[in-house]
């Protein structure tokens, strides 16, 4: 049996670590999500502003506020409203998965740490990008609404985090 469980040291090590660090991770987001009760977190309401000010930026009026019914933000283009920011549009449970699995599949510090700043840098801005997207999007488009929401949306952010593990574990990880 011991042979066995040797034979997968590595393996299990990466399924521990991933889970600790996940745990450790989420719990401590979890504890900043509990300060904005019926409001929007800090977070959210950042990406809702870099949004506006991109979709600005790219001729479009747009603008965000507060939802007065729940803790997300309206994103409204030329005075339509397209749709809410919510928390989970934020990316930082993106980042926890992303981070975590860095952590998990060990790297030398330095280029863990370089990594992980690198990385999560892109995985945000890739997440403004969707945002713009959908908010664009869904005012030229409403009609697409299940394919930009649940099709585009979802493969910018995951496809961006799965090559970065790919690189990660091509170039960086101690394999």
């Amino acid at each position: 049996m011991f042979k066995s469980i040797q034979k997968y040291k590595s393996a299990l090590g990466f399924i521990v670590k991933f889970f600790v660090v996940y745990a450790m991770l989420t719990y401590v987001y979890s504890l900043y999500l509990s300060n904005f009760d019926g409001e929007p977190d800090g977070v959210t309401r950042i990406v809702a502003q870099q949004t506006e000010s991109i979709i600005n930026t790219l001729g479009y009026e747009a603008s965000v506020e507060v939802h007065d019914a729940e803790p997300t933000m309206k994103l409204l283009v030329h005075g339509n409203y397209v749709g809410r920011i919510v928390e989970g549009c934020n990316s930082v449970s993106v980042l926890i998965l992303f981070i975590t699995f860095v952590i998990a599949f060990t790297g030398n510090l330095k280029n863990t740490v370089v990594f992980l700043l690198v990385g999560s840098v892109l995985v945000y801005l890739a997440n403004l990008i969707r945002i713009v997207i959908l908010g664009i999007g869904l005012y030229s488009f409403p009609e697409q609404e299940y394919l930009l929401h649940q099709i585009v949306f979802p493969t910018i952010i995951y496809g961006m985090v799965f090559l970065l593990w790919m690189l990660w574990v091509q170039k960086f990880s101690k394999k």
